[in-house]
C-alpha cells in the first residue's frame, strides 16, 4: 500500500506540469458554463417578470365602460340591461329581443347614444295613433319642449323645442277658452262631477281620455283620491303630474 503512495506521489511529482495544464482550463471551461446557464436563468426570470406585468397592464386597457338602462313597452324581453356605454338606442332594442309586430319607432331616435339610467319606451301603432288624436284635441301644451312620444319621461323620444307655452288647436268657442285659462289659476275639476267637456278642459285631457274617466267613474264609483286617476286607461304617470294641481275628487 505504501509503495502504491509512493509511487502516486512520485508520479505527481514528476507529471504536475502536465496535470495543472489539464485541470486548470477545464476547470475555467466548466465556470465559464456555470457562469452562462446563470446568466441565461436570470435573462429568462426577467423576461418573465416583464410578461406578467404586460398581461397585468393588458386588462386594464381593454376594460370598457358600461351602462344599465331601463328598455319598455313594444319589445319582446323589456326589462333592465347592461351595455358598452358608446351603444346606441337600436342596440337596446336589439338586446331586449328586438321590436314587436305592433311596434312604431317613428317617434324615436334609434341612432341616439346611450346613457346610464336611460329610458327607453317603444310605442305601439295604436298608442301612437291615440296620442297623435288627443293632441289634436288638446288647445294648451305648457311644456318648454314639444315631445313627439305620449310620455316625456322617454329619454329616446324626438324631441322638438318651441316656446313655453304653444297652441296647438283652437276649435273650442271663446267661453272654453277662457274656462282653460282659468283652470290654469288653479281653479280645480273635480273628476267625480266634471262632464265630457268640462273634463276636456284641463291641459292634456283630450276627448278619448275624458271618456274613459267617465266610463271609469260609471263603472267603479266615485274616485276615492286623485290618485286613482292612474288606474284610467290611457293615464300615466307623466300626465298625471301635469294635470294633479288641476284637479279634485
Amino acid at each position: 500500500m505504501k509503495e502504491h503512495i509512493d509511487d502516486l506521489k512520485e508520479f505527481l511529482t514528476e507529471n504536475y506540469k502536465y496535470i495543472l495544464a489539464v485541470i486548470i482550463p477545464l476547470i475555467t471551461i466548466i465556470l465559464l458554463i456555470i457562469g452562462y446557464l446563470y446568466s441565461k436563468k436570470v435573462e429568462n426570470k426577467v423576461e418573465m417578470n416583464k410578461e406578467v406585468v404586460s398581461i397585468k397592464e393588458e386588462p386594464k386597457e381593454n376594460i370598457k365602460s358600461t351602462i344599465k338602462v331601463d328598455i319598455k313597452g313594444a319589445v319582446k324581453k323589456p326589462g333592465v340591461y347592461e351595455l358598452e356605454e358608446n351603444c346606441r338606442v337600436i342596440d337596446a332594442v336589439n338586446k331586449a329581443g328586438g321590436l314587436q309586430k305592433d311596434a312604431d319607432t317613428n317617434v324615436l331616435n334609434l341612432s341616439k347614444k346611450l346613457t346610464d339610467e336611460m329610458v327607453i319606451i317603444v310605442y305601439t301603432n295604436s298608442e301612437i295613433k291615440e296620442y297623435k288624436k288627443e293632441r289634436q284635441e288638446t288647445k294648451y301644451i305648457e311644456i318648454e319642449k314639444e315631445c313627439e312620444c305620449p310620455d316625456t319621461m322617454n329619454d329616446a323620444c324626438i324631441n322638438k323645442k318651441i316656446d313655453d307655452k304653444i297652441t296647438i288647436k283652437e276649435k273650442d268657442s271663446e267661453s272654453k277658452n277662457t274656462e282653460s285659462e282659468e283652470i290654469q289659476q288653479n281653479q280645480k275639476i273635480s273628476i267625480n262631477n266634471a262632464t265630457l267637456d268640462e273634463l276636456q278642459t284641463i291641459s292634456g285631457i283630450g276627448k278619448s281620455k275624458a271618456e274613459s274617466i267617465i266610463s271609469y267613474r260609471e263603472e267603479n264609483g266615485s274616485f276615492k283620491s286623485i290618485e286613482d286617476l292612474l288606474n284610467v286607461n290611457g293615464i300615466g304617470e307623466a300626465l298625471f303630474e301635469k294635470i294633479k294641481d288641476y284637479i279634485t275628487i
